[in-house]
């Protein structure tokens, strides 16, 4: 038994996850090996609850679970754990709706939980999000009638030609009151949640809750919504297949997704036997 434990941090697309969004079975190996020596394995996703719960029930956790960037902390099957719900408010958002009407975007979503609103029918977007026969119906109409609650998220999926004037415009006008991400391509959607969420802020409310210093927090990312929690972490992990940015602030580099980084790294890193 591992006597110094530490807290793993998994992002899923493009870290956890191969290409094909499945889990290696050398990767699920390692990190089952390393729960069995008494390490503690979270995810920390951008991915909404209903989005990532197949890979959480995969590994078999046990643990709280980070979703939209920070913005929603919870225990999946601890429903008396301190889950922490921080969406924005609904003013903001139909502001930020508005800026999009008036740029002719071509669609906007919004999630409250795990229920979902889209603006216009998108059979394309609705296969990404959907990712059940038990998952909630969409709504579907102007997010300006429909959307009535705060949201948890905002996604944004802007013509290309507008990307760069409305993420100037959420600087310029919504900078104090939101965060904004850019999924890259192929889809080049622009992801919004309330200001101060990131993955670091649910990493710190776990690592709090089971006692764990920063100096044993390992965190593995791939992308920009990863900064914060990379940089956060005592070991923060960089894939070979992630942006620029994140490498350059990471502790460490491991092998791309494809090639099992996050089991390559556990291996040698804690000595898994």
């Amino acid at each position: 038994m591992q006597t110094n434990r530490h807290l793993i941090a998994l992002d899923l697309d493009g870290t956890l996850l191969t290409d094909k969004k499945e889990i290696s079975p050398k990767t699920k190996q390692a990190v089952l090996r390393a729960m069995d020596e008494g390490h503690i394995v979270v995810i920390a996703t951008g991915r909404p609850h209903r989005a990532s719960i197949g890979y959480y029930k995969t590994l078999g956790l046990t643990t709280p679970m980070v979703n939209f960037n920070g913005a929603l902390i919870h225990h999946p099957n601890d429903k008396k754990w301190d889950a922490l719900h921080s969406p924005m408010s609904i003013r903001t958002a139909h502001k930020i709706i508005g800026t999009c009407y008036e740029l002719n975007v071509r669609n906007i979503l919004a999630e409250v939980m795990d229920d979902v609103y889209l603006d216009q029918y998108d059979q394309a977007i609705i296969d990404i999000f959907h990712m059940s026969q038990n998952d909630p119906p969409f709504t579907i109409g102007s997010l300006r009638n429909k959307l009535t609650e705060d949201p948890t998220s905002i996604l944004i999926h802007p013509k290309d030609e507008h990307i760069s004037t409305l993420r100037k415009n959420l600087d310029d006008f919504h900078a104090d009151l939101i965060e904004h991400r850019n999924w890259g391509a192929p889809w080049n959607i622009i992801e919004i949640v309330r200001k101060g969420m990131n993955k670091a802020v649910g990493l710190q409310k776990i690592a709090h809750y089971f006692h764990i210093p920063t100096d044993r927090i390992i965190a593995f990312g791939d992308e920009d919504n990863d900064l914060e929690m990379i940089d956060y972490a005592g070991v923060g992990v960089a894939m070979a297949n992630a942006i620029d940015e994140l490498k350059s602030i990471s502790k460490y580099v491991t092998d791309s997704n494809e090639e099992n980084g996050i089991a390559n790294f556990l291996q040698t890193y804690l000595k898994l036997g």
